[in-house]
């Protein structure tokens, strides 16, 4: 029998125990793909906030627990407007609303019609809203298809009952898919009148981007410039939030997954002890009788590294249509398999290297005496 036989025979004539060894291993992948997964679309969900619009950056109050808490007055607002480089700097107003059951958080966005193209907003059925208008709104063209709406047509948000006067395209994904009021009249609803969320600011042609978001900072201590996608932690806190969460819940179903395959080879290794005396007997060298404890764990471990990104993926997309319906768009990308198959090696190897070495250093004589 062939060295890769024999690793087969092994796990098949021990079935349940393999089973249940897979079966640990692969829960902790699913924990450590879905948190992954879950962890950088809710960051992305979140970053894509502070990308609306057609602006070179944006400017937010610093260290926020949450971005859509950021203010920035109107003052303020002015003295962005007045940097040297600074070709505009509008001002948006960003909220949330439980649309329906589809859409728990419908993001609105509040700037005047007269900032829309410096916004970016290119209207693509109907008209602009009234800079006045207490009952009219705009819908980006992907919500006004989810919702079956069109311009002319009148849609609920919350207790109110609207005119969607246009349909608008942003060019970017997270603004299609909301909503877009007329600034005062979305301070006015969430009773903060004269209250910006942030400021999307345009650099004038051959401004240097870096030099002009540093004299921001400095003109205004309180708020933040943002550019790249590293730097949104600067005014989200929950972005750091994340990345923390994510990584001490991988490091325990780690541990958790080695611990579990570690006794479970331990269990296999004392149930096994006469079978490796007898192999030592007839001429297996120690460093051979490591590699086949140490192959039967790797090939588990693969097992378990496929089988946990199938849960994953049915755990995510549960999410995805339930509790995190609107917020989550997972994306499974290149990188979420080999983080997968990283996973498990390491709880493979890493369990079974004790279990391993005490059967590489049996003496075969007290080995084939034991009872």
């Amino acid at each position: 029998m062939t060295f890769a036989g024999l690793v087969l025979h092994n796990l098949s004539t021990r079935r349940l125990r393999s089973a249940l060894t897979a079966v640990a291993v692969a829960i902790a992948v699913m924990a450590v793909i879905t948190l992954s997964v879950v962890t950088k679309s809710l960051q992305a969900s979140a970053a894509n906030v502070l990308q609306l619009g057609n602006a070179d950056f944006i400017v937010a109050q610093k260290s926020v627990a949450d971005v859509l808490t950021s203010t920035v007055t109107t003052d303020q607002l002015h003295r962005i407007a007045s940097t040297p480089g600074v070709g505009s700097a509008v001002g948006v107003f960003v909220g949330t609303v439980d649309l329906n059951a589809t859409n728990p958080i419908f993001l609105e966005i509040g700037v005047d019609p007269a900032q829309l193209a410096a916004f970016g907003v290119h209207v693509v059925s109907g008209r602009a809203y009234a800079a006045d208008a207490r009952d009219e709104i705009m819908l980006g063209w992907q919500a006004a298809q989810d919702l079956h709406v069109r311009a002319g047509g009148r849609l609920k948000v919350g207790t109110l009952t609207y005119t969607v006067v246009g349909i608008y395209s942003l060019n970017q994904v997270f603004g299609n898919t909301a909503s877009m009021f007329p600034l005062t009249t979305l301070q006015a609803l969430t009773r903060k009148p004269g209250t910006l969320t942030l400021a999307a600011v345009k650099v004038r042609p051959g401004a240097n981007i870096t030099a002009v978001m540093a004299r921001i900072e400095r003109d205004n201590p309180s708020l933040a410039a943002v550019r790249l996608a590293s730097q949104f932690g600067r005014v989200d806190r929950n972005l750091q939030f994340l990345n923390a969460a994510q990584t001490g819940a991988q490091i325990i179903a780690l541990v958790i997954g080695v611990i579990i395959v570690m006794n479970t080879m331990l269990l296999s290794f004392v149930e096994r002890i006469r079978e490796f005396g007898l192999l030592r007997a007839v001429g297996w060298s120690r460093g051979r009788l490591l590699s086949l404890v140490m192959s039967e764990a790797l090939l588990i471990s693969l097992i378990g590294a496929a089988v946990g990104v199938a849960l994953s993926f049915a755990l995510t997309t549960g999410l995805q249509h339930a509790s995190l319906r609107g917020v989550l768009d997972a994306q499974y990308s290149p990188g979420v398999f080999g983080t997968a198959l990283y996973t498990a090696v390491a709880i493979g190897l890493i369990a079974a290297l004790y279990p391993s070495l005490r059967a590489a250093l049996l003496r075969p004589g007290a080995a084939l005496r034991r009872e």
